[in-house]
């Protein structure tokens, strides 16, 4: 897909690997939609960047929301022909605490906003795609979904958040395939640990330590690095039913 056609939604837009993600867009020729629940952030980024840039509270678990923020930015831009799951959360439970076990609510959580969110956006949006025209290529559309090394070296704590991106991680082949007559290509990218957001969390000790285990560049990864993997996988039509690690060959020890 050419970059300066590209008008894609980006769930979590307004901070971390989103918002690099939209910026990125927007330097590349192309439209963004922000999609997310933080609207000082969303509004903000939108206003920054100009008339190529629409921004839409959105919870991504919910059918009603996400349906008013396609509908309206289909609006705004005319159609939609990407879509970055950007958004996420994540949590630090043993399965067998010193006290109680984890708590089955903050798993359930996880796995609504981190797997049924992006599944919903993923459905929702992969309909409305399926009507656009498609380009010289035959495709209509790109879907990018963001999973995480966590979804294949989970560590101890991280069970809910592992189950949810090994989730995202596991559709994206049979998603690609049914979407492929649709000339509809579905990828994921399987960050390690980036300066998000999310990885700020973390106690600074924790994150060098990481930074040094990796092998290399010996440091956490940048959002823009995420951001323009997500630009070549637009441009690159052959990328299609894959997940990719973006980590700097790290293996995540237990703990």
């Amino acid at each position: 897909m050419n970059q300066k056609d590209v008008i894609a939604v980006v769930t979590g837009g307004a901070s971390g690997l989103g918002e690099a993600t939209v910026r990125e867009i927007v330097r590349r020729g192309g439209k963004a939609v922000i999609a997310d629940r933080d609207t000082e952030k969303g509004k903000a980024l939108a206003i920054e960047l100009g008339e190529a840039v629409a921004f839409y509270e959105t919870d991504v678990t919910s059918e009603s929301s996400v349906m008013n923020m396609l509908n309206q930015a289909i609006d705004r831009f005319g159609s939609i022909n990407g879509l970055i799951n950007c958004a996420g959360i994540v949590i630090g439970e043993r399965v067998a605490g010193k006290e109680e076990p984890h708590h089955l609510s903050s798993f359930s959580k996880v796995i609504e906003v981190n797997l049924i969110g992006t599944f919903n956006m993923i459905r929702l949006v992969a309909e409305r795609m399926q009507s656009n025209g498609p380009n010289y290529e035959g495709e209509r559309g790109v879907i990018v979904n963001t999973s995480s090394i966590a979804a294949f070296d989970g560590q101890i704590g991280q069970a809910a958040y592992s189950a949810s991106k090994g989730g995202v991680a596991a559709m994206t082949l049979p998603i690609s395939r049914e979407l492929a007559r649709h000339g509809i290509r579905v990828m994921t990218i399987a960050p390690g640990l980036f300066e998000t957001p999310m990885s700020g969390q973390l106690p600074e000790p924790a994150r060098q330590a990481i930074g040094e285990m990796t092998p290399f560049p010996k440091r956490l990864g940048r959002p823009e690095e995420f951001a323009s993997l997500v630009g070549s996988i637009f441009t690159n039509s052959m990328l299609n039913g894959e997940v990719i690690r973006l980590d700097g060959a790290i293996r995540m020890q237990p703990k």
